[in-house]
């Protein structure tokens, strides 16, 4: 290590990492998070750099954390760890190609290599979020597809870090958009493809717990007790309208499980929730509910109501041969929540077990 340090070649190239830092000081005033993201992918590229033409091995990285506190004391981010994951930065992005769909229309966006000071587009797109963003997409993702993805995610629907992991673990880039809907022939084409990519499938409720003797308004009560949690699951744009919201038509009194506003499709969006497997029924009431809704309540500019359909389980098939025909627009899709490990959920008693146990032990007390 000593021998490091004295190193002439080392010396003089830790003077230029130095006034790249400096550099970056004196531009963090415009935009801070901005100028440290460039500011590590151009460290990261010089450490990657380095490792590959210098025979420093991979040790030269802790005097590399050493020199650059001791210059930089009052700066964070030159741990060991911190210059390690600087460098995966780089990596994870070098020559970066992806296809991506813009306004309807294929747009191919190549990644080239920095050259004369020129920097790449996903690293701009990367320092639009947090530097611990950036570290749990490259370390969580499993492709640079599912990483552009939360690139443009994360800043759209300015997620915290523990929402853009939990949603990366919930696997939103794999059930966004795979609902069964009917869309494509009951909007106008503006709406459709945007309305498509908000549903999901499954939508994950992990922030429930739901036993095996749950009523489907136990599940509504249980949802809208984690409303907050919800709306991050519906994803951005929906508005929270009530429960049971109470509808008369004609002499008959109707009520809506949950209803939203969708603030971009500017429409209303009805959820309707079901403990059982989807039967072709639950198609026709929706449907009533959406046609109610639009009569009642939709103003001038609200474009017609969307309605929601959220079942334990379905088969893809028979929801779409029960679509046929519906000409309001509908989605299905399943809903997941975490269970407990059946070992223990085989010694947890149900609530029918529990009363008559209580029962029970009030009936000794009396004798």
């Amino acid at each position: 290590m000593n021998n490091l340090k004295l190193s002439d070649e080392y010396q003089d190239w830790v003077y230029e990492l130095k006034s790249l830092v400096k550099n970056s000081q004196l531009r963090a005033s415009l935009s801070v998070n901005s100028q440290m993201i460039i500011m590590y992918w151009q460290l990261g590229k010089e450490i990657n750099d380095k490792q590959d033409k210098s025979d420093w091995g991979s040790k030269f990285i802790n005097q590399l954390s050493h020199d650059l506190k001791t210059e930089f004391p009052d700066m964070k981010g030159f741990s060991r760890s911190n210059l390690y994951a600087v460098k995966k930065f780089y990596n994870f992005y070098e020559d970066f190609d992806i296809v991506h769909q813009l306004g309807g229309q294929f747009r191919e966006t190549t990644i080239i290599h920095q050259a004369g000071g020129q920097i790449p587009d996903i690293i701009k797109l990367c320092s639009l979020i947090p530097w611990r963003h950036n570290v749990a997409i490259i370390e969580k993702t499993n492709s640079k597809e599912e990483a552009y993805y939360y690139l443009q995610k994360t800043p759209e629907n300015n997620w915290s870090r523990s929402v853009l992991e939990h949603q990366i673990e919930s696997a939103l880039y794999v059930r966004e958009g795979k609902a069964v809907t009917n869309f494509q022939y009951t909007l106008p084409r503006a709406d459709s493809e945007l309305a498509r990519q908000i549903m999901k499938d499954p939508y994950q409720l992990d922030f429930l717990s739901l036993s095996r003797n749950e009523k489907e308004r136990d599940l509504e009560k249980k949802l809208t007790d984690h409303i907050s949690n919800f709306l991050i699951e519906l994803g951005k744009g929906f508005a929270y309208m009530g429960k049971q919201y109470h509808l008369k038509v004609g002499n008959k009194d109707y009520y809506l499980d949950l209803l939203f506003y969708h603030t971009k499709l500017k429409r209303y969006v009805i959820v309707e929730l079901k403990i059982t497997e989807f039967e072709p029924e639950y198609i026709g009431k929706l449907n009533f509910y959406i046609n109610a809704i639009d009569d009642m309540m939709c103003e001038e500019n609200d474009g017609t109501t969307i309605g929601i359909l959220l079942c334990k389980n379905k088969d893809n098939y028979e929801v779409e041969f029960s679509l046929r025909g519906v000409n309001t627009p509908i989605s299905v899709s399943e809903y997941r929540f975490a269970e407990l490990p059946k070992d223990i959920k085989k010694a947890v008693p149900t609530e029918e077990e529990m009363v008559k146990e209580l029962i029970r032990a009030e009936n000794k007390k009396i004798k």
